[in-house]
């Protein structure tokens, strides 16, 4: 088993989400998130400051089989991609599960 995680722009959300329901991949983690860019940070001056701001994304996360990684990684990238300059359009990470348990009833 592995887990999924995208970050991804909010307006892209729908997209993915529509395509993610195609694959019959319905049980999504969605939760908005706050990415310090660091030094490529979007900034901003306040009266004679300046300060970098946070940009909202949305982060995406999901248990799936060992065999469907490959497809439903070329799904997200898809319909996450946006062709603006300088966007990396999000991340995408991958991870092995060990162990996944429900807590009612604890079938694993």
């Amino acid at each position: 088993m592995m887990k999924i995680e995208a970050v991804i722009h909010p307006f892209r959300l729908d997209e993915i989400r529509a395509a993610l329901e195609d694959l019959d991949c319905e049980s999504i983690a969605i939760s908005e998130v706050l990415l310090n860019g660091g030094s490529k940070a979007p900034k901003t001056r306040y009266r004679g400051c300046e300060y970098r701001v946070d940009v909202p994304s949305v982060k995406l996360e999901m248990l799936v089989s060992a065999h469907r990684v490959d497809e439903i990684i070329d799904v997200l990238s898809q319909a996450a991609y946006t062709a603006s300059d300088g966007d990396d359009g999000g991340t995408i990470l991958v991870y092995e599960v060990s162990d996944a348990i429900r807590i009612r009833g604890g079938r694993r």
